[in-house]
Order: C-alpha cells, then structure tokens, then sequence
C-alpha cells in the first residue's frame, strides 16, 4: 500500500488540473461571449506586471495574453492534461516515484501554459526552457534505467542547440526593434493600450508583430548571406521551433523520448512540448509572413518531416515508437499549413491549428491506449501482442475511434482538420506540397492501421497476451472521454474562432475536391494494412525481403542517428572537444593552479616572520635597525 503522502500527491496534482481545465473553458467562453465567432477577435493583455526593467522601452512583464490561439491551447493542453492525469492515477499505481511522477506533470503544465499566455517573447522563452527542464525529467523518470537516462540527456542537448538559435532571434529582434522604439513606439502605444497593454515594450508581441516594425526590419541593411535581417532572426527563431516541433534533422530526441511513462508520452506528444514549436510560428505569423523566404523554411521543413517520418513509421515494430513517428508526421503536417499561409491565403493558419486542436485529442487517446496494451502483454512489440480486440474491448473500440481519426474517415476529427490543410495546400499554389500531404495522408492510414491488425486481430501472439485483461476503470474511462471528443471535434467550425487576416468561418465543411481523393488514399492505405497484416502474416516478411536494402535502410531510420554518432565520436570529439579540454586543463587550469602555487609557496616563506616568539621578534627589530641605520650612514657619507 502506498504512503499517504504519495496518495495525496497524487489526488492534489490531478484535482489541481481538473480545476485549471474549468477556468480555461469559462476563459474560452468569457472571452467568445465579449468577441463572439465570426467577428474580430483582438490580442488582449488581462494581466501583467514589470517583471525585468532595463532602460526606458526595454523591459520585460510577465502576464496573461488572451487571443484566439492562446485560449484554444488553454483548453486543449488542460483538457487533455487533466484526462492523462486521471489515468495515470491508475497507471502509476504502485509505482516507487509515484508522487515524484505527480510533481513533475505539474511542473510540466504549469510551464506550458506559462508560455501559452505570454504577452512577450521573454516570457516565452523563459517558459520554453521550464518546459525542457521538465521534460528533461519526465523522459528520464526511470534514472535507474540507462536507456532512459540517455534519452533524457539527448532531448535535452539536441533542444539546447536549438534554443541557442532562438535566443539570438530573440536578441536580433529585441535589439533592432528597439532601436526604432522611440520612434514607432507612441502610435502603437496608442493601439495596444486599447487592449489592456498599459506600457508597451520592445519586446512584447503587440510591438514584435506591428506591421510597421516587421517593414522596418525587412529593409534593415542586409543580414547573414544577403538575407534581410528579418528573414535571419525569423530563420534563427523557427530553429527553436523545429528543435521542440523535432523537425527534421532536430528530430532525432523524440523517438528515443518514449523511454519515459507511457503518460508521459501522451502529454509531450498530444497537447504540450511538441506543439509548442507550432504555437511559436503561429504567434509570430505577421513576421514569417512578411519574410516569404522564412516562411518557405517552415514549409519546406514541415513538408520534409512529415514524408519522411511517415515512410520510417511503417516499419518499425515498438508500439511507441510508430506513435513517435507519427507525431512528427503530424507535426510537419502543422507546419506546412502554416509555410503555405500567406496574406492572401491566410486558410494555412486555421488549418493548423485546428490540425493542432483535434490532434491533441487522437494522439493523446493513442498512446493512452497503447499505455493500456502495454500495461496488459507487458510488453511494446507488436509482433507480441494479437487478439486484444477479444480481451480489451473497450481500449480496441477507443484505439479504432483514434486510428480512424488519425487516418482521415469521416466523420472523426482528423477528416476535418487533415483535408483543411490539404486545401490549404492546393488553394495557395503549392502542388508539391499538396501532393506529399496526399500521400503522407495514405502512409498515416497503412501503419497506423497496420498496428490495430496485428495488436487486435488474429491470435494471441504471446501467453501474456492470452492472459491480457481490460484496463481498470480510471484508466479506461479517459479513453472513452477522449474517444467522443476525437469523433466530434471535427464538426468545431474552427475558422469562425481561429484565423488570421480574412475571416473563413463560412467555409467549413466537406469540399469534395480534397474529401474524394483524401479518403480514396486512406482506404488505399488501409486495405493494403490488411491485405499485409489482418491475413497471411508471411505476406509482409515476403514484401520486407524484396524490398531488401531499402527495407533495412527505412527500418534503421536513415541511418540518422548513426550519422550523428559517427559525427561527435568521429570528429567532435577527437579534433574539437579534445583539444579544447586539453586546452581548459593545461591553460586554464594551469593557470589558476600556477597562481595557487605562488600564493602556497609565497605564505610558507612568510610565515616564518610570525612565530609568536618574542626573541624572534627582538632578532628582527635589531636587525631592522642596524639595516636602517646602515642605509642613513651610507646617504650621509
């Protein structure tokens, strides 16, 4: 039986975002009643005060900034983060670092909200970094296990040269915008007092995103290679998105991140760490926009990542592991809605958050079933599991409701918010784009459907398995919840409540150019899953041994992270860390221990001056005189 103290750890943590969930749904009502759907939807400041004062313009608040994509991340991140809470009540039961476990998704959403609500860009960043901290220790929860520990570390270091970037976009941004801020700074003033911004700062999002400030940096003298000096601190900023969103090559941290919870993964997958490089270019869109080549990065980031992500996905065999690449299939998803935003097809923007807001749901209520799965064979290899649909019904009724959305079947969410980013995609003139997303939109049908036959369908494939139970009661009635919202979600006309420029609150629905082609590749995707895996299971080692080398390679991931490895220990580390710790210990540390051994050698020479005996002292004193008396004799002769 576990402590009371970690009971109540446990209890306090879930209760306390059950509570934040509320006020985030009566924040999202407060604020739609004032600016009702279909009208303007200003960015107000409810809340702040001075937090870092520097000089005159050159502060820093910290508060709350309510607009349409921030209240909607309010409720997705407490939302989902109260449904995982609950079931990991269940979970984590019997766990050794169960309160442990209960602080650290505290800290987690605590941070992520932070930066949700930041009215500037130093507050994002300071909770930018709070959410790696946490992170950092919610991958290595198991510190006992190696693995774990190495993951941790890795998410964490490859993220840290990612945030490096950032700060110097921020450090661009801040120094160069406020250097115009004396100028441009009253009539924008003017503006944001309005919306509840009492003194407007150089590096608030008010003055960051003014159209006057974004045309004064884009014709700032020219930057790194030619660039503007908007277009390199909008590069070096969505740097530290793709490094939390693990955009390709930053993606290579969240994979190995599965080593944590299952939980865990649910949260940094579905509502919080991963998005957060999405929310990151949607709040800065007036500057990605302005810049057109930064904004190709986005697009040509996220199209790249979700391709790719998708191909490894169907080959992998930990259960986790597909899901892990599966987000960052998604994530690029997000990211090329937005690359393929512009002002005059503003439809990018809306599609992604709204791929954002039903995502959130699918994949949390995935991995929660596979955190259930796994609870029960004991096991993450698919090829151990089988004929779970018999033993688990409800979480085999839930896993399809999530595989069914995140395939694009109507009329699940993922139908929705997928086929507004491929029309997103088509309408705005980039038919590469939309052609990658069309068949991403097949290889997300054939490997998530390839999980659901070989876990739920067929014969048990391992005794545990056999002996596989349903998930207690606290466990599975999360999944129900997040089940409905995954069915429903996409009839939410997101347009009418998030978008940017032009309105397109009355272009919801089913646009039969994109839903025919959309859902006859799926179908495809699906039908071949089951021809594969739902009958001769010999039919798939047979199509893996054709393929040969391309299989292998796929398989091995690209060989990416061998790519990394052989770039630190091959080359980093021999000819650059090497020399500079010879350096730090010879030079450095040679130094400070040179001064040491001077000041040691230097006291015990003096200390024989101070011996505390008196015919010591009276041996110097006559000394000291016969020396001055022979130095006067000597000047007078």
């Amino acid at each position: 039986m576990r402590p009371l103290s970690n009971k109540a750890a446990g209890l306090v943590a879930t209760l306390s975002i059950v509570a934040a969930a509320l006020c985030a749904w009566l924040v999202a009502w407060e604020y739609y009643r004032l600016y009702p759907p279909d009208a303007a939807h200003p960015a107000i400041v409810a809340w702040s005060f001075e937090w870092l004062p520097y000089d005159d313009g050159l502060a820093v608040a910290a508060g709350v900034l309510l607009d349409p994509i921030a209240v909607l991340l309010l409720v997705v991140v407490t939302t989902v983060s109260a449904l995982i809470h609950i079931y990991s009540l269940g979970y984590m039961r019997g766990d050794g670092g169960y309160g442990r476990f209960f602080t650290y998704m505290n800290l987690f959403t605590f941070s992520m909200l932070g930066l949700v609500v930041a009215p500037n860009i130093v507050q994002m960043y300071v909770c930018w970094e709070l959410v790696g901290v946490s992170s950092f220790l919610l991958i290595g929860f198991y510190y006992t296990k190696p693995s774990a520990v190495a993951a941790a570390k890795k998410a964490f270091i490859v993220t840290r040269f990612a945030d490096l970037g950032f700060l110097v976009g921020i450090l661009l941004l801040g120094y160069h915008g406020y250097g115009s801020f004396a100028e441009l700074s009253p009539a924008i003033g003017r503006e944001a007092a309005a919306l509840g911004v009492e003194n407007l700062q150089a590096f608030d999002f008010h003055y960051l995103t003014h159209p006057e400030v974004l045309a004064r940096l884009q014709a700032a003298g020219a930057g790194f290679m030619g660039l503007s000096l908007l277009t390199v601190a909008m590069v070096l900023v969505f740097m530290g998105a793709a490094g939390k969103s693990a955009m390709f090559p930053l993606h290579i941290w969240l994979p190995d991140a599965m080593e944590g919870p299952t939980p865990v993964s649910a949260l940094i997958h579905a509502a919080t760490m991963v998005v957060a490089g999405v929310y990151l270019v949607a709040r800065l869109m007036p500057g990605f926009a302005a810049s057109g080549d930064a904004l190709m990065v986005v697009m040509a980031a996220g199209a790249f990542t979700s391709l790719f992500a998708a191909v490894i996905g169907t080959t992998q065999d930990d259960i986790k592991r597909v899901l892990a690449f599966s987000t960052l299939s998604q994530l690029g998803y997000m990211m090329l809605a937005l690359g393929v935003c512009s002002a005059a097809h503003p439809l990018g923007y809306t599609a992604s958050m709204f791929h954002l807001f039903t995502h959130a749901f699918f994949k949390a209520l995935l991995f929660l079933c596979a955190g259930a799965v796994i609870h029960a064979v004991h096991s993450n290899i698919i090829w151990e599991m089988g004929g779970l649909a018999r033993k688990m019904p409800i979480t085999h009724a839930t896993f399809l409701a999530a595989t069914l959305a995140i395939a694009g079947i109507w009329p699940c969410a993922g139908f929705f918010s997928k086929d507004e980013i491929l029309r997103a995609a088509l309408e705005s003139g980039h038919t590469v784009v939309f052609a990658t997303a069309l068949l991403v939109a097949g290889l997300t049908a054939f490997y998530m459907f390839r999980i659901y036959f070989v876990a739920f369908w067929g014969t048990h494939r391992s005794p545990q398995a056999e002996h596989a139970r349903e998930a207690p009661a606290v466990m599975w009635v999360p999944l129900v919840a997040l089940a409905a919202v995954s069915v429903v979600a996409g009839f939410v006309p997101m347009g009418s409540f998030v978008s940017w420029g032009e309105a397109h609150g009355g272009r919801h629905g089913i646009d039969l150019r994109i839903a025919i082609p959309a859902t006859a590749i799926a179908l495809l995707g699906i039908a071949l899953a089951w021809f594969f895996h739902a009958g001769d299971s010999a039919r798939a080692a047979r199509a893996a041994a054709a393929l040969g080398v391309l299989y292998r390679t796929v398989k091995r991931k690209f060989y990416v992270d061998e790519a990394y490895l052989f770039v630190t220990k091959r080359l980093i580390f021999p000819y650059i860390a090497r020399p500079i710790a010879w350096f730090d210990r010879h030079a450095v540390d040679g130094g400070v221990n040179l001064s040491g051994w001077i000041a040691r050698t230097a006291g015990r020479a003096c200390r024989h001056l101070q011996t505390g005996q008196v015919q010591t002292y009276g041996v110097w004193f006559v000394g000291g005189m016969l020396f001055v008396l022979l130095v006067v004799w000597a000047a007078l002769a």
